[in-house]
Formats: structure tokens, sequence, C-alpha cells
């Protein structure tokens, strides 16, 4: 599984509670992960884009509390079929890793 994978994985779960804008799925990772994963702008939006390209996504405008019009995310069906796939992915990801770092390794030479 690629970083890019994982991210995508993580934004989708993030967008099944709410839809979210860009800054505020930033802010709402960085503070779920306890500061480790740190989207900057210029990673978060590309990601995005490409969601949106494959229809695990799509954006709207709306207008904030300060007047200021918002682009939001929100996922489709696509988007949770995806995400349902991809943490089965990850599943089996963190299923080897912890066979390999965990069990017991033996050489038979």
């Amino acid at each position: 599984m690629q970083k890019e994978d994982y991210i995508v994985m993580i934004l989708l779960r993030l967008l099944t509670v709410k839809d979210l804008y860009g800054y505020e799925m930033m802010e709402k990772l960085e503070i779920l992960s306890n500061e480790y994963f740190k989207l900057k702008a210029g990673t978060l939006y590309p990601i995005l884009h490409n969601m949106e390209e494959l229809e695990l996504i799509e954006s709207y405008e709306e207008k904030a509390d300060n007047g200021r019009m918002r682009k939001y995310y929100c996922i489709k069906n696509k988007g949770r079929k995806a995400l349902k796939e991809k943490k089965s992915q990850w599943d089996k990801y963190v299923l080897m890793i912890n066979n390999i770092v965990e069990g017991e390794i033996i050489y038979d030479n």
C-alpha cells in the first residue's frame, strides 16, 4: 500500500462523518493523528482533485459564516465502496507486518 493510498483511505473516512473543506480536513487529520499527519495544502489538494476525477468524492461551494465561499467535499457511493476495499487492504497489510514483526522467525539452515 502506497502512502497516497492510506491518505485517500483516511480522507474518505473523514468524509463519512460530514462534508468538509480542505483546511478543515488538514486540521482534523492532524488532531486525530496526534499531530502525526500534517498534510500541507500542496499535498492535499492534488489528492482531492484526483479523488474527484475518480468520482470518489464531489465538491460544492457554500457560503461560510464569515460570508466567504468555501469549497466543501462530500463522499459518493463509489467512495464508500473504495473505502471498504482500501480498509480491507490495510487490514491485510497490518496483519502481514505484525506476523513478521511479532511472529517467530525460524531459519532452516
